[in-house]
């Protein structure tokens, strides 16, 4: 039996052996053992910094959200003091779900049992026919108060662990942390849902996703070729695009498994203004290109919240796509436009273990607060169509993960592996002002093997 300090599962096989260091081999069993999975919602889910969700979608005091934490339901509140927390969904009397409903706003949680309340900070109120004391004796009112999580909010985004006494949620990022603030700490009033996320069911273990979305540009080239046959990325003349140029620029790899793509701007600058970015302006890039979701009038915001180092990166090779573990890709994407102009798309991707087999994908598409109305619905329309859980590109993703899941349930298959061998040999750009594992040149594999890398750390027991 798999016991929850032990490293070694019901077969006699060790955590350690399911990733080969010296040939940079996962074993496919990861993907479809229960046992695992069992564990890893124990040992990463129940101890490290999950995401949730953004603050705007409990705007109001006594709103609430529902959402996962691995395996566990949780309570998303806003309380009367503008306090956002966590809590298990469950009531502390019977075990029943406090709420079944995704959202609402009530001053009072009452579970339909027997009528337990509680409120929007998890403290208990009491039961019915009160003189009866029908919670007992044996333990105080505050003693009854429901679970709570340890609660981050990180540029309006809501993290919790469960692991009270554990690392820092800086702690967590690490490194990392210097180019997530380039996208979510860089405006005056930041950035917002438009609105519920889109949510969906994949029949495929989530570490199947989890992994792409550590900066898997590789596979860009054949899984979405289409963006350059016939979608946004084709010629200006309708001839095929040789997406392997957007697959250059620099990786950013974490030992804590983040992962971010930087990708160089050089050729869409110049398509917009006809001059070679080293001829303008760090001030005459940002106003030619805004990151994306911002606009012209928004770039002095920039230099406000960014370093100088930041605002170069960001007008250089900016990160664009990758993931934060265990289980979060972002999109920070420019998306060419038939006019010649450039849409930015900003998206969040959970992976929401719901099995060894079953994910929930859950999407969310933010935009800045401030920015003009006429923006925000054209990101809304384009994230939806690229991003969303309908999207084109999802589709394509959301394929491939389960026909993986499956041949990991195989005989012979649960024994093959997950290679991760095409290795960076270069290191940083010259001049890069950024910390942190940093190579430059063509996507590789490095940032998807420290992903795989810190899962066998938290696997074996260590933050």
């Amino acid at each position: 039996m798999l016991t929850p300090t032990s490293p070694t599962l019901a077969d006699g096989t060790r955590i350690d052996d399911l990733v080969n260091l010296a040939t940079r081999e996962v074993q496919m069993r990861v993907l479809s053992d229960p046992e695992i999975y069992e564990l890893e919602m124990e040992r990463i889910f129940g101890r490290i910094w999950v995401f949730l969700g953004h603050e705007s979608e409990v705007p109001n005091a006594g709103d609430f959200v529902t959402r996962d934490m691995g395996s566990d339901s949780v309570l998303i509140t806003r309380d009367n003091s503008g306090e956002v927390h966590v809590m298990l969904n469950m009531c502390t009397h019977r075990g029943m779900r406090v709420t079944t409903l995704d959202a609402g706003n009530t001053q009072i949680h009452t579970c339909i049992y027997h009528g337990w309340a509680f409120r929007p900070n998890g403290d208990f109120l009491g039961a019915p026919v009160d003189k009866e004391q029908m919670h007992g004796k044996l333990m105080s009112k505050k003693e009854l108060g429901l679970k709570r999580a340890r609660v981050t909010l990180y540029g309006g985004l809501i993290f919790a662990t469960w692991n009270i006494d554990g690392p820092s949620f800086e702690e967590f990022l690490g490194d990392a942390k210097w180019y997530f603030d380039m996208l979510f700490l860089r405006s005056d009033k930041g950035l917002e849902v438009l609105g519920p996320p889109q949510r969906f069911t994949v029949r495929a273990n989530w570490k199947a996703a989890g992994e792409q979305s550590a900066a898997d540009g590789y596979h860009t080239l054949t899984l979405h070729r289409w963006l350059g046959e016939v979608g946004n990325y084709k010629k200006d003349d309708g001839g095929a695009a040789d997406l392997s140029q957007e697959m250059y620029g620099a990786e950013v790899s974490s030992p804590h498994g983040h992962a971010l793509r930087c990708i160089d701007l050089a050729r869409k600058i110049r398509r917009l203004t006809g001059k070679e970015p080293n001829d303008l302006s760090l001030e005459e890039k940002l106003l030619a290109l805004p990151p994306p979701g911002m606009t012209p009038e928004m770039v002095p915001q920039l230099k406000k919240h960014l370093s100088d180092g930041q605002l170069q990166v960001l007008t250089w090779m900016p990160p664009q796509v990758g993931g934060i573990f265990p289980n979060v890709l972002f999109g920070f994407v420019y998306i060419p436009q038939a006019d010649g102009s450039v849409l930015g798309s900003i998206t969040l991707h959970a992976y929401v273990p719901r099995g060894p087999d079953k994910l929930e994908f859950v999407n969310w598409i933010l935009a800045e607060k401030d920015a003009p109305q006429e923006l925000r619905e054209k990101m809304r329309k384009q994230t939806t169509r690229l991003f969303g859980t309908s999207g084109m590109v999802e589709q394509d993703d959301s394929d491939t993960w389960p026909h993986m899941t499956l041949a990991a349930k195989g005989a012979q298959g649960k024994k093959m592996t997950l290679k991760y061998q095409a290795v960076y040999e270069t290191g940083k750009p010259a001049g890069w002002p950024g910390p942190g594992i940093v190579n430059e040149g063509f996507t590789k594999d490095d940032t998807q093997w420290n992903w795989w890398l810190y899962w066998r750390q938290l696997m074996n027991g260590e933050l």
